[in-house]
């Protein structure tokens, strides 16, 4: 597995794995997806093999200390091979690098594998936010301390 930095070239792999991992109306739209890339603040990586985007990762420093998990996508064939776990650290990395001291993410109260995955790497639940996506499902805010 190779990771590195996001390129314009990684759209289109990216908006269909993301298309893959998320139920329609979760999945981010083509818009939507730029838009995160492109914010201010925001990095992304991939994880190929064999030249093959398998995973991907967005982050965003949103004001000095504190950071945002936009998403973290792995192809489900991909899955607890620790390519989530290594996208996670390089990103936390890049975060604790720009000041960022406390990073948050959200993630659907019914998904848990993602849940139990978060809390793996140190997230903690912080709030529970009703109808979060598509006015019907709930998430859990996590949060983290990187130092």
């Amino acid at each position: 597995m190779r990771v590195r930095e996001f390129d314009d070239k990684d759209f289109d792999a990216a908006y269909r794995l993301d298309q893959t991992c998320y139920p329609p109306g979760i999945a981010y739209s083509r818009f939507a997806l730029r838009e995160f890339l492109s914010a201010p603040g925001a990095q992304a990586w991939v994880a190929e093999e064999e030249k093959e985007l398998v995973a991907f990762i967005i982050v965003r420093q949103t004001s000095g200390a504190r950071g945002h998990i936009i998403t973290l996508d792995v192809r489900e064939d991909r899955r607890r091979r620790g390519i989530g776990s290594g996208l996670l650290r390089t990103a936390e990395a890049w975060l604790a690098a720009q000041g960022v001291k406390r990073v948050r993410l959200e993630t659907a109260t019914d998904n848990a594998a993602a849940v139990a995955f978060w809390q793996r790497a140190g997230y903690a639940t912080v709030a529970r936010l009703p109808r979060y996506y598509l006015a019907t499902h709930d998430a859990y805010r996590m949060e983290k301390d990187l130092g």
